[in-house]
Parts: C-alpha cells; sequence; structure tokens
C-alpha cells in the first residue's frame, strides 16, 4: 500500500517540527497524524525521564555522547532499579564520528571460576528450580561498571567523578516513584522479600515502595561515591569487593577475589550486513546472538516484495515469523562466546545459505518448528527488564548501549551494605542441553556453562548507516523479543515509511521456532487479522505489551529527532 507524505518544516536554532500526515492511515492501522521535534545538537532516549534529563545536561555542558552515556547508564541504576544496575552487564555498539568507524563494546557478565556445566543440576540430572534464577549463585561476574569506564577511557572527554556525580546525588537525596517502577515493585514484591538486604533496600514499612514516594538508597550512593573516586577498583576491589564476596558467602555464591579482579570488557568487530542495498546495519556480535539473528530475519525477507502489504496484514506477519522460525533454529545451536567456540556468522549470514533456507518458507501456511532444525553451516556444535538507551551528540558521536540484570530485580538479592542487586545471567546459559531457560529458548553445546565464559545473549544495540552516515540508532529490552521487535522496527521505517515516533508504538508480533507460538501484543490486532493468522495454521497467543523501543533519526541535513517507547513511560530530549 503507499503511503504519500507531507512534511512542513519549521527551523529555528535549536530545533524544527515535522508535520507527517498520511494521507492513507485512516484505512489501517500503521500509519497516524505524529508531530516530531527535530534538534540542531544532542538526543537522548532512555526509559526513564530522570536519566534522560541527566544525559541532555551532560550535553548541554560540553559533553560528548560517550560522557552522557556514562552519566546516563550509573543514573539509571539508581532510578530503573527493576533493570539500571552496576550488578549486571551489556553490549554498546557505537560511531566515533572523527574517525568514521563503528565497533562493540561487550561488557557482559562472566560465569564464575567456581562454575560448572551441570551446576544447577540435581544428582538424577534434573534442573534444580529457580536454581539459576534466584540468588547468589544464579549470578555472573558483574560487567557494567567495568564497560561504562572503558567506554569513558576510550572516548569520553568529562572527568568521570563528575559524570557519576548526579547519580549519587539522586541516590542519596531520593527521587519519587512514577507509575512504571510503583507498578515493577508491586508485581515482584513476593520475590523482593526473599532476601533481607532486598527487603531492607525496597521495602518501606513493611511493603514495596509507592508511586509518589521518595526512595532514598545511601548504600548505593556509597558504592557509587567509591566508583567516582577510584574508577574501576572502586568496584573490583576494596570495600565494594568485599561486601560482594561476604554476600556470596552467606547465600552459597560463587563469584570471589580473582574473578571480580580479573574481569574485563572486551572491544568487538561489529555484525554488519546490507539490507535492500542502501542500509548498513551495524550490531552486537556474539556473545550476543542479536545482530547476527537481526541480520538472518532481514536477509530472509529481503527479496519478498511488501507493496501490497500493510505493517500488520497476516501476509506480513506470516513471512516474518516464518523467518523468526528458521533464525532461531539457527540460535539454538550455533551462537555461544567467541572465545570458546568459533561462531559462523559469515557462513550463517552467506547468501546461498539464506536462500537455502527461504526455500523452506511456505508463502501460505505457517511451518512446523518440530519439523525445523538447524540449517547446516560447515559445523554443528534475555530479559524483558533489560533496558536500552540512544545517544547522538552535535559532533555525530553515537552510542546505542544495551544493558541487564536478566529478568525484573535480577537475582532479587541486594549486595548486603552496598545497595545493588546482582544479576542473574546466569540462566541465559543452557543450563542442560535441550531445556528452555526463562525466555523459552533453547540452547546447546555452544551456550554450556563454562568457567569464565559470557552467556548468550539476545540484546541488540543498533546502528544504521545510509552512504556512509548514521540515520538510525536503535535498540530495546525484552529477552528473546528484542530481536524480534529491532528488525520489525527497521522493516516498519525502511519498507513500510513510518517515522521513528510510529515505530516505537507499533503493536508487536513475536515468533522465536520454540514454543511454536505466534504472539501477538493484547489488542493491537484486528480480530480479521488473527483469524486468518490461526486458519494460516499458527498457534496465536495474545499477551501484554512487551519490550522498550528507544530510537533516534538523523536526516541527511544532520537534524535529529527521538523517539521512546510509551510501553514504560520513558523520554526522549533533545537541543
Amino acid at each position: 500500500m503507499l503511503i504519500d507524505f507531507f512534511r512542513y518544516r519549521i527551523k529555528s536554532k535549536y530545533f524544527r517540527i515535522v508535520a507527517v500526515v498520511c494521507i492513507l492511515s485512516s484505512l489501517f492501522s500503521c500509519g497516524s497524524f505524529t508531530v516530531e521535534k527535530y534538534y540542531e545538537n544532542g538526543v537522548v532516549t532512555t526509559s526513564s525521564p530522570i536519566a534522560s534529563d541527566i544525559g541532555l545536561e551532560v550535553l548541554k555542558n560540553g559533553g560528548n555522547a560517550f560522557d552522557a552515556a556514562v552519566a546516563v547508564g550509573f543514573a539509571m541504576a539508581v532510578c530503573l532499579p527493576e533493570a539500571g544496575n552496576i550488578g549486571g552487564g551489556g553490549f554498546a555498539v557505537i560511531y566515533d564520528a572523527r574517525s568514521g568507524k563503528i565497533a562493540a563494546l561487550d561488557f557482559r557478565e562472566t560465569a564464575p571460576a567456581e562454575a560448572t556445566s551441570d551446576m544447577y543440576l540435581n544428582q538424577y540430572g534434573e534442573v534444580i528450580e529457580n536454581a539459576s534464577l534466584l540468588g547468589a549463585r544464579a549470578a555472573g561476574v558483574p560487567g557494567t561498571v567495568a564497560g561504562l569506564y572503558e567506554l569513558w577511557k576510550k572516548h569520553g572527554t568529562h572527568p568521570w567523578s563528575e559524570l557519576i556525580k548526579p547519580a549519587i546525588e539522586l541516590a542519596d537525596t531520593g527521587f519519587i516513584i512514577d507509575d512504571y517502577n510503583a507498578e515493577s515493585f508491586r508485581i515482584n514484591e513476593r520475590e523482593l522479600r526473599t532476601f533481607a538486604e532486598t527487603k531492607a533496600a525496597f521495602l518501606k514499612r513493611g511493603t514495596v515502595i509507592k508511586k509518589g514516594e521518595r526512595l532514598i538508597q545511601h548504600d548505593l550512593a556509597r558504592t557509587l561515591t567509591r566508583i567516582a573516586h577510584d574508577s574501576t577498583d572502586g568496584f573490583y576491589s576494596g570495600m565494594t569487593a568485599d561486601m560482594i564476596v561476604q554476600t556470596m558467602q552467606k547465600y552459597d555464591g560463587l563469584i570471589g577475589y580473582d574473578d571480580l579482579h580479573d574481569y574485563h570488557p572486551i572491544w568487538r568487530k561489529p555484525v554488519s550486513f546490507t539490507f535492500d542495498d542502501t542500509l548498513e546495519i551495524y550490531s552486537m556480535p556474539p556473545p550476543s546472538s542479536g545482530g547476527v539473528i537481526v541480520g538472518q530475519i532481514l536477509k530472509l525477507l529481503e527479496p519478498f516484495e511488501f507493496t501490497t502489504y500493510s505493517c500488520d496484514s497476516p501476509e506480513y506477519i506470516h513471512l516474518f515469523a516464518e523467518a523468526c522460525r528458521l533464525a532461531f533454529a539457527d540460535r539454538s545451536v550455533y551462537l555461544g562466546d567467541p572465545d570458546f567456540i568459533n561462531n559462523p556468522i559469515t557462513q550463517m549470514l552467506d547468501s546461498a545459505y539464506l536462500e537455502s533456507r527461504r526455500k523452506l518458507i511456505d508463502p501460505k501456511m505457517a511451518g512446523n518448528s518440530e519439523n525445523v532444525k538447524a540449517g547446516v553451516v560447515g559445523r554443528r556444535v534475555e530479559s524483558e527488564s533489560t533496558t536500552h538507551f540512544c545517544i547522538v551528540d552535535g559532533e555525530g558521536n553515537a552510542v546505542s548501549l544495551t544493558y541487564t540484570l536478566n529478568t525484573a530485580f535480577g537475582s532479587k538479592l541486594v549486595v548486603d551494605g552496598a545497595g545493588f542487586l546482582l544479576n542473574n545471567e546466569m540462566d541465559d546459559f543452557a543450563i542442560k542441553p535441550g531445556v528452555a531457560n526463562n525466555w523459552g529458548l533453547i540452547g546447546d553445546k555452544a551456550n554450556e556453562i563454562a568457567p569464565h565464559k559470557r552467556m548468550l545473549s539476545s540484546m541488540s544495540p543498533t546502528i544504521v548507516l545510509k552512504k556512509g552516515k548514521p540515520i538510525l540508532i536503535l535498540g530495546s529490552p525484552g529477552g528473546s523479543k528484542i530481536i524480534t521487535t529491532v528488525a520489525e522496527a527497521i522493516l516498519d521505517v525502511s519498507r513500510f515509511g513510518m517515522n521513528i515516533s510510529q515505530t516505537v508504538k507499533q503493536p508487536r508480533f513475536h515468533h522465536q521456532w520454540l514454543p511454536d507460538t505466534l504472539y501477538l501484543e493484547t489488542g493491537g490486532f484486528d480480530i480479521n487479522v488473527i483469524q486468518s493468522l490461526i486458519t494460516m495454521g499458527y498457534n496465536v497467543k495474545e499477551r501484554e505489551p512487551y519490550s522498550d523501543l528507544q530510537m533516534i533519526f538523523i536526516d541527511d541535513t544532520g537534524q535529529k529527532t527521538g523517539a521512546s517507547d510509551p510501553r514504560r513511560g520513558g523520554k526522549a530530549v533533545g537541543y
């Protein structure tokens, strides 16, 4: 369906307003009237209005995108307790405007030295319920502090301590709980009562903190102060390290002093591929599966003609779901920590290989996941409470960063005296071949637990270039649904002509091979669309809204606009 756009621009020193009118918007849900603010200088989009404002202030004070990323990363560790973190890890894909180069920073958690492949199995070889999800033993060695420091050390311009100062003040004086945080605390209240340290941090007067109340975190403020003064030594050694190890010993965890001392982030070569001959897409390589699987999905769909489809038509959803079925089957077998296995990325994105896989797609009927296996490429061998932010500065530097504790509030265990939650990322390993993790993802030998190994992830921080210049910076939380959220967003913009304000609001759908289920966001799709998909052979299930897409668009004049997903009440700001 052809969508004609009429654009009227009002320019000033600080912004322009672009009014985009879809002539055919009344005919289908993909189009709607939107007004976007464009900025000449920097843009910040995050899940937290507080963190967005802090990042913007850094840019206004002369900091670059990397400085702002450090300030935002630490701020969200305070004001988004369920996912912002210093007790977890993540990935960043960055664009350095001076060199024109894109790089990928891996600060994913690692398995402790004492970890074993069967550590979550009982004597009969059966998975112990919640062992990889709850408490100290579920935690990998945190990477966030080292990752943010590495980003700053290589690209930052403002003093390290100055960038952490807003987070320290936010923790020490507190912030007012909003709707999203209040609901998150309410939903997780039972598990937040599991450990005394967590109850002391988040439960006031015997109940979880509520909307309109102030959350003060003095222990976290002191930990952040040590990091501000001593950089990574303020976390991986000294008093904070003592507190982490003591908490491990108290609750039968495995992280020791050597694990903390030996942790280091790694710069990696991004996964890159072209799409529709005009877009150059860069995303995260293993130990994230995100870039490779986003690439497979888009390249599998590339030859299909979409002009007769809308973004919510059953025909398009069907093709997308079948591409996902094939890509996630490959994910289950081939991908893992590149320091331990040889990931066949080139083969997985090879045009001849993808053509052979594409032939398995029936254009009219759903496939059967029981009959779909990983392809042969020459060898055989995440949480919805993750969070993502995007930043672009006036020089054109860009940061797309996703970090996580895994599930909401991670392991639910706060480090005694340090005030931060530990992750439960060990569940992202294949704790037993063929057994699904918390997100329903199946793993194999490539992702089995081993000492110092990084667990496979779905996080997909992504930067899209056109004619060698960034035009889209995007990413999302959502566990396995991160991959489909990012792929759908790129298609919404490139194939369906949406602007990013429309894209972040668009109803989502998801398929991941196993379970063999097509998930649709509740209330997002017409009953006739749902019935058509059922007729095609899909097991359709509606589910609550998911993911939290953050996006920045840069036009051919260098003007920038941001969009923050309304599902979590985030905020896009600029100047």
